[in-house]
């Protein structure tokens, strides 16, 4: 990690906290990086349901917020990844279970599958556990509508 990149998490560490700290919370933010991204991680408080929103939308303004930050202070590192009692982890996770059996029926029916829409990082998840399984996977639509197609590749 260069010393900018050290800079960048700072950065973003003390911007979220700032934040956080406009509506009430004070707390320590666990802050890493990885592959260009700053993964940021508030701990679970009274205010996570707050902070979380409804189906993360909340979560996901305070990860625009932080980005837009780090860019208005032209830092080169400024894809932030935000975290809120592992919330994300846990849904991952859960999503993850779903997959694998999605992947399953694809590949015991031959059949290609046509997801529901979801977002860019769910979407990463199903792709990820689809290259595991052999399985081709493909993202079509736009915007709200973005969906991913498992099929067999065989």
């Amino acid at each position: 990690m260069n010393e900018s990149s050290e800079e960048a998490i700072l950065f973003a560490k003390k911007y979220l906290e700032d934040l956080l700290s406009f509506f009430g919370l004070n707390t320590d933010v666990y802050a890493t990086s990885d592959d260009e991204v700053i993964q940021l991680n508030i701990p679970s408080t009274h205010m996570n349901g707050f902070l979380i929103g409804q189906r993360g939308e909340n979560m996901r303004a305070f990860q625009y917020l932080t980005s837009l930050s780090l860019k208005n202070k032209n830092f080169s590192n400024t894809r932030v990844n935000i975290d809120v009692a592992e919330y994300k982890k846990q849904r991952a996770n859960r999503l993850r279970e779903k997959a694998e059996n999605w992947v399953k029926e694809v590949q015991d029916s031959k059949k290609p599958k046509d997801l529901e829409p979801m977002n860019s990082a769910d979407r990463r998840v199903i792709h990820q556990l689809a290259m595991e399984y052999g399985i081709k996977s493909e993202s079509t639509g736009e915007g709200r509508d973005r969906h991913i197609v498992l099929s067999s590749e065989n």
